[in-house]
């Protein structure tokens, strides 16, 4: 009788721990963008976030609009979502930004129409504060990549008093570190892993991709590099899939890499 009993509390607490090991979606925000619904969501077990993903549908990408209807400064996002509370601390992501660059923009490389796709490691208050005003770079950057200084044409140099964007500062984003390769290449970007920064310290991890690669409906991967001096939990892979039965892609960071 207790022989049974004891098999039986054994099974119980397999199952409990089972039960309590098994892996929880968790549903993030959403954003309507050109006709489509941008929505972000995550992936736990136990207590660890084992995926961010942002859910990208192809309406939101076919519908984008050719050409930009104004000149805003600075850029106004398409989208601003939080990354859901459960995963913020284990994940190292706070917050997403997106934009659609319908000329693209310097360096020439860059001038091809694209998505911005940013996700942020600091908190959105933050963001909002970057001003540019601060010039100073991080002391290193990842392996093959620079913080290029890009020249402004005369009106917005007038406008924005001052010459150039250092690091290619952008108010209410950062600075963009960029791989060396395409800075200085000839051949049209498709996409890319940026890192942002502000005085001095990491600010986002950006998958800046054409909309030419995305309306080719394949999957792929963007290579996180290793950030010096980065201290924070942050994700280590990003994979992009293009799901055919919901026409749409899923991208999602995982691997995190806890802070040190």
């Amino acid at each position: 009788m207790f022989k049974g009993v004891r098999s039986a509390s054994v099974l119980l607490v397999v199952a409990l721990g089972a039960c309590e090991s098994a892996p929880v979606d968790v549903k993030g925000p959403c954003a309507d963008v050109y006709t489509g619904q941008v929505c972000l969501s995550a992936r736990t077990q136990g207590k660890n976030p084992t995926e961010v993903s942002l859910v990208v549908p192809m309406a939101s990408i076919e519908n984008a609009p050719a050409t930009e209807t104004e000149m805003k400064w600075p850029p106004v996002p398409e989208a601003v979502l939080d990354v859901p509370e459960a995963v913020k601390q284990g994940s190292g992501l706070t917050h997403f930004t997106m934009y659609w660059e319908a000329s693209g923009h310097a360096p020439a490389p860059f001038m091809q129409p694209h998505f911005d796709f940013h996700f942020y490691v600091v908190p959105q208050a933050e963001r909002m504060a970057i001003d540019c005003v601060d010039t100073s770079k991080p002391a290193a950057l990842p392996a093959g990549y620079e913080l290029h200084d890009e020249p402004l044409p005369p009106d917005m140099a007038k406008m924005m008093g001052v010459s150039s964007l250092v690091g290619i500062c952008v108010a209410q984003m950062g600075m963009h570190a960029l791989p060396a390769a395409e800075v200085e290449g000839k051949t049209p970007f498709r996409g890319d892993m940026v890192i942002g920064s502000y005085k001095a310290k990491t600010v986002f991890i950006e998958p800046m991709i054409t909309k030419a690669m995305l309306m080719e409906k394949k999957s792929f991967d963007l290579v996180i590099p290793t950030i010096p001096g980065f201290t924070g939990t942050h994700p280590g892979t990003f994979h992009a899939v293009f799901d055919t039965a919901q026409n749409a892609y899923k991208f999602t960071f995982s691997g995190f890499v806890p802070a040190s």
